[in-house]
């Protein structure tokens, strides 16, 4: 073979070799079969760590909402994929999640998270991004409104800690009839500090004293010391608004000391940790504020609960039930919009009027809150038992 020919066998086989390189690189930006088909949606939740079973509550919820809607053959002739990432229960890990499932999964909207330290840690990525956000069970009004400035991402399936603390606060007041209360607040929580500042309004301003407010942080164990002082204030009742991890703790360590009165909390008491936590004897006149109640016999709620309960042999809790009101928000966004783009997805959701979901009827106000009831439920012999419902 003269040089010249092998000059020209190089050069051939280089052309070759550059197509081929070309032809991969067009395949890679061609949708895998799945994205075709598939529409994603994020789920940001706390599966470990210490808020553990208010993200696999969340999730099992979601995943029935979706069951349900591909059964009936998806959203714009798509199915509609879960893709979830785990916060761990930490601010931190709530910013790196969130950042996983826009950057690198490519989903069209986040559900979650569930807490609201955590919500509002990922929020500014949701932003950035311009991807819509809807928590399922985050109450700290500042996770939709800042400085006076709605957060144009930012939504939300559950009611706000101002309507929360005023249930609690009334409840007290008016149900129970007692005339004064302690506030013991976990000190590292947004939820918790922004439903004692409602509560303690509303207690005082229905003609209520606060005798003792008390701080302690999450993942503290020994509550005795405080509780000891609280106890010695005299309180006809003691509001704890925290998470059933420490809440659960608190109960038991106050029975110990002999404080039989009520105790009373917000929505982070529901997780079925804490009756094994806290046991049934200490949680008895025990209660606390509700999205939803599982013995409701509303047709919505009675379905809801056979299929939860069919799917996975337990009884939903309200994270459970607003994990499904939020999937369904997102698909009803998706549809109304007729599109799985982002920005549409969020025009739409800003738009949600008369949704008829687990937890009631969903109409959006201008701060992207949701205008609906809540309840307040007793604890009895280790069982959730609906005590009343109060409406906005």
């Amino acid at each position: 073979m003269s040089k010249k020919t092998s000059v020209y066998w190089a050069l051939a086989l280089t052309v070759l070799m550059l197509a081929s390189v070309v032809a991969g690189c067009g395949g890679d930006k061609k949708p895998a079969p799945a994205a075709a088909t598939d529409i994603k949606i994020g789920a940001n939740w706390e599966l470990t760590g210490g808020q553990a079973t208010f993200g696999q509550s969340s999730v099992n919820g979601a995943k029935l909402a979706l069951k349900e809607v591909n059964a009936n053959g998806g959203v714009l002739g798509k199915k509609i994929t879960l893709v979830v990432a785990d916060n761990k229960s930490e601010p931190s890990e709530s910013t790196n999640a969130i950042t996983k499932l826009i950057t690198q999964d490519k989903v069209v909207a986040v559900l979650g998270a569930v807490t609201s330290s955590n919500t509002l840690a990922a929020s500014p990525v949701a932003h950035a991004n311009k991807v819509p956000f809807v928590s399922n069970t985050a109450t700290n009004p500042k996770v939709t409104v800042e400085d006076g400035k709605v957060k144009p991402f930012a939504f939300r399936a559950c009611f706000i800690d101002p309507f929360q603390g005023t249930v609690m606060a009334n409840f007290a007041s008016k149900s129970m009839k007692v005339k004064t209360a302690a506030i013991y607040v976990d000190q590292s929580s947004d939820y918790a500090k922004g439903l004692a500042q409602f509560f303690e309004e509303g207690f005082v301003k229905a003609g209520g004293k606060i005798v003792s407010k008390e701080a302690y942080l999450q993942k503290d164990k020994d509550f005795k010391s405080t509780l000891t002082k609280i106890k010695a204030s005299n309180p006809e009742t003691i509001f704890v608004p925290g998470y059933y991890e420490e809440v659960g703790l608190i109960v038991k360590q106050a029975r110990e000391l002999g404080y039989n009165g009520p105790m009373i909390g917000g929505d982070g008491w529901d997780s079925p940790k804490l009756v094994e936590i806290a046991g049934k004897d200490a949680l008895k006149n025990t209660f606390f504020s509700n999205h939803y109640a599982a013995d409701d016999k509303d047709p919505a709620v009675v379905k809801f609960v056979a299929d939860y309960k069919k799917e996975y042999n337990q009884t939903p809790d309200a994270l459970a039930a607003l994990a499904f009101d939020a999937t369904m928000m997102v698909v009803d966004a998706i549809k109304r919009a007729n599109s799985a783009e982002p920005q549409k997805i969020r025009d739409a959701l800003e738009q949600t009027k008369g949704l008829k979901v687990v937890s009631g009827v969903i109409t959006l106000d201008a701060n992207h809150n949701p205008v609906k009831s809540a309840v307040v439920i007793e604890v009895k012999d280790g069982q959730l038992v609906f005590k009343e419902k109060v409406n906005p």
